[in-house]
Parts: structure tokens; sequence; C-alpha cells
């Protein structure tokens, strides 16, 4: 009888969706926000996740498949951000916040000025409970092109994250690293769009990669980490939320926060210990 009520939300078609969506994007999401992390590109993976609403409504009134104005929407932030850095006095940081929000503003505006059946909340916050099976394909497959990437070119992303200039030192092709990181990151924010939403995705870009540096010291430790970190959040967000009656993104995000205060602690806990016993 327990364990037919632990089983009970897997009953539902709709609960079993978002399981898988969850699944699909658990691992590229992981896996990214490690070199986010990393390369101190927190503030990118919300600007460009924000941004992508402009190309969303473009997309709707051309007739054309949402995810392809976001990916367009995506692409264009980020390159703007990264050539009005290169050509201006002001600070990456400073920038991304004034495009970002530039661009979330024009496409708040440019939804309200436009009759849609899309709902806005679904668009910022996902409608993980309303998955179908395009969604879980369009995020399986760019899952598994994100994953494959990210897995084949890490040691290569890893020293251009650490140093750039040995890196072009190297022989790398450094600019094809920093644009195809881009690239890549627009493509994960587009596979993450139904599910959590474009304000909830900057948490999956960001948190299973910072839990994991907290808890390991080496890169390849910190990215099978991240993942396990990252399942087990958007599964155990999923299933607290049909019990809570609430939404499974945000909830999503909350498990994720309350595992960074934990592995927080812990980590201070260590190094106070380490700090004693020298």
């Amino acid at each position: 009888m327990m364990l037919d009520t632990l089983l009970f939300p897997f009953n539902f078609p709709f609960m079993q969706n978002a399981f898988f969506i969850a699944l699909m994007i658990s691992v590229p999401t992981a896996l990214l926000s490690c070199f986010l992390v990393l390369k101190g590109w927190a503030l990118m993976g919300d600007a460009v996740s924000h941004a992508v609403l402009p190309g969303i409504v473009l997309a709707y009134i051309l007739g054309l498949p949402l995810i392809v104005g976001a990916f367009v929407a995506g692409m264009i932030t980020a390159t703007a951000t990264g050539y009005l850095t290169e050509n201006s006095r002001i600070k990456q940081d400073t920038i991304m916040g004034v495009v970002f929000s530039g661009m979330f503003g024009l496409g708040i505006v440019m939804f309200v000025a436009v009759k849609t059946n899309v709902h806005l909340d679904h668009v910022l916050f996902g409608n993980m409970l309303g998955i179908g099976p395009e969604d879980l394909w369009t995020a399986g497959i760019i899952g598994l092109v994100v994953t494959a990437l990210l897995l084949a070119k890490w040691k290569d992303l890893l020293l251009h994250a650490f140093d750039p200039i040995q890196a072009k030192a190297s022989g790398l092709p450094v600019n094809v690293l920093h644009f195809g990181l881009l690239t890549v990151l627009s493509l994960t924010i587009v596979a993450t769009l139904t599910a959590t939403g474009l304000i909830l995705a900057v948490g999956l870009l960001i948190a299973p990669g910072a839990i994991a540096f907290l808890m390991t010291r080496r890169f390849s430790h910190m990215m099978v980490a991240a993942v396990l970190v990252c399942i087990v959040a958007t599964c155990g967000g999923i299933y607290a939320s049909f019990w809570l009656d609430s939404a499974p993104a945000p909830t999503i995000i909350l498990v994720l926060t309350g595992f960074f205060i934990v592995a927080f602690i812990w980590r201070s806990w260590q190094v106070r210990r380490a700090s004693a016993m020298a």
C-alpha cells in the first residue's frame, strides 16, 4: 500500500513526460553550468535566457517555430554583448545588464502589442506539466547534441575558461571556442524553454555547477557531481511538487537552492576543520 502511494505520481502521463524532459535537460544544463561557473559567465546565462523573448514573439508573428526565434535572439544577444565588450570601456557585466534588460523589455512590449494564444506565464516560468511529444523530441535532440559537443571538447573549453592566453598560445581556436560556447548556451536555453521558462532557466545553468564546485577539486569530478545533483534536484522537485500542489519549475529551483546551502555549509566546515588540524 505504501509503495502504491509512493508510485502514484507516475501513473499520470503528464507527470511521466515531466520526468522524461527533466532527465533530458539535466545532463546538458549541468555540464554547461560547470563551464559557466569557471568562466564567470553566470550573468551571461541570465542575459541570454531573458533576451530570447523578442525572438519568440517575432517567430510567432512570422509563423516560425518559437525555438528558432529564441535561438536567433539568444545568439544576437551573446554576439552583441561580446562586440560591445571588446569595443568599449564598459565592463562586460554592465553591458550584459543593459543588453538583456533592453531585450527583455522589448519582448514584453512586443508580447503585449501582439494578440497571441501563447501564455506569458508559460514562456517566463515554463509549463512542465503541459509537455508534449514535440517538446520531448526538441529537448532530447538538443540535449544529445549539446552533451556530445561539451564532452568532446571539455579539455579545450576548460583551458580556455582558465587561461585564454595560454589556450591561444597552445594553438587552440579561441574564437571558435568562445562563440561555440555561446551557441551551446543558446541551444540549451531553447531546450529548457518549455520546461522551466526564461526566468528559471538560469537556475539550472548556474546552480549545479556552483554546487559541484564546492564539493569537488577536479573538473572531471565536478562535471559528474553537477549531473548527479541536477538529476536528483529536477526529479525530486517534480515529485515534491505533485504532493505540495506547487509548480514543478520553481520547486526544482528551491531544491537546488537547498542543495547549494548544504554544500556551502559542508565546505565551510571542511575548511574550518582543515585549519584547526594545521
